[in-house]
């Protein structure tokens, strides 16, 4: 009981640390299993302790958002914004709420890296490792979007000419006949209306690595959320 009491109050004095006008700001549904919310750690105690910094991507969220991590997504009620990053594989309720979700007019930021290059420090079958490689083929069709990956390009950080994007290994997005997508970016975005909804896809999650917070990611992030939400939280 005193180790439960003693979480319960780590976690209140780091709440009591967020931002005052937290909760005038929209909130912002995070869907993902890249450590953007909280660091890798290996048990409870490390994510509660007071001491450790928040990831510059948290940091980066909570200027204009509320953020709200999710553990499901049949959890959207009363939500307009969501960040779904490299999610773990859905459950076919999961992809007919969010469908729902958008269609009534909700707005999602989606990356979905089909080759994650970010380092972790845990092994590969750890549960607690990032996807590796984003399975969401079911949803993306739906939406009428492919998502490919071309085994043969070469590894490391290079610019989208034009985009202001910097991708390592990434993906390419192709329209599906029927589909209501724009594709840019030589492939890497898609712009989806869906219902009274709109989708902003992504096919590379190497500007949400946590372990570089050069200036240049926390620029495209920024991007990436006027693009997608507007002016949401400004």
């Amino acid at each position: 009981m005193a180790v439960l009491l003693a979480g319960v109050a780590v976690l209140a004095l780091a709440l009591s640390r967020q931002p005052a006008r937290s909760q005038a700001r929209p909130t912002l549904g995070v869907f993902t299993s890249l450590p953007v919310m909280w660091r890798e750690a290996d048990g409870l105690s490390a994510h509660l302790d007071a001491n450790q910094q928040p990831t510059w991507v948290r940091a980066e969220l909570e200027q204009r958002f509320a953020p709200r991590p999710l553990d499901t997504l049949l959890e959207l009620r009363g939500l307009r914004f969501l960040l779904i990053a490299q999610p773990r594989p859905l459950d076919p309720a999961e992809n007919v709420a969010l469908d729902r979700w958008v269609r009534a007019g909700g707005r999602l930021l989606l990356v979905a890296d089909p080759m994650l290059t970010a380092p972790s420090r845990f092994p590969i079958g750890d549960r607690r490792r990032p996807q590796d490689v984003v399975l969401l083929s079911p949803i993306l069709t739906h939406w009428g979007l492919d998502l490919s990956f071309d085994e043969d390009q070469p590894a490391g950080l290079r610019e989208i000419a034009g985009s202001n994007l910097q991708v390592d290994l990434a993906g390419r997005f192709a329209p599906r006949p029927g589909g209501h997508c724009r594709i840019a970016r030589e492939g890497l975005v898609a712009t989806c209306g869906i219902g009274r909804g709109r989708i902003l896809a992504v096919a590379d999650a190497a500007l949400l690595d946590t372990s570089d917070s050069s200036p240049w990611r926390a620029a495209m992030l920024v991007g990436l959320i006027d693009e997608a939400f507007g002016r949401a939280g400004r």
